[in-house]
C-alpha cells in the first residue's frame, strides 16, 4: 500500500515499526528502546533521564504509548511517527 506524504504525493514505501516499537514501549518503556528503534536518538535519552530522575514512576507514559503505536494502522503509523516523526505521543 502507498504511503501519502503531506503534500498528498505518494511517499517512499516504508516498513512499518509498529509492532516492534509497540511491544517494546510496552515492555521496555523506560529505557527508551522504542525511541531508538523509530530513530528519535534525542527522544530516547530524554526518556532515560525521565526515567532515572522519576525512578521509574514515569514509565506510565511509554506503557500508553506503546498502546497507541498498537491500535493504530500500520499506514497510520508510518504516516505520524515514521514521515512526520512525531515523537511523543
Amino acid at each position: 500500500m502507498d504511503v501519502l506524504d503531506e503534500k498528498g504525493g505518494v511517499a517512499p514505501q516504508q516498513e512499518s515499526k509498529r509492532i516492534v516499537a509497540g511491544v517494546l514501549a510496552i515492555l521496555l518503556g523506560s529505557l527508551g528502546i522504542h525511541k531508538f528503534i523509530l530513530g528519535y536518538t534525542k527522544a530516547g535519552i530524554i526518556q532515560i533521564i525521565i526515567s532515572i530522575i522519576s525512578c521509574g514512576i514515569l514509565g506510565i507514559i511509554p506503557f500508553i504509548e506503546g498502546i497507541i503505536y498498537l491500535t493504530k494502522s500500520d499506514n497510520e503509523f508510518i504516516e505520524t511517527y515514521q514521515v512526520n516523526e512525531k515523537q511523543w505521543f
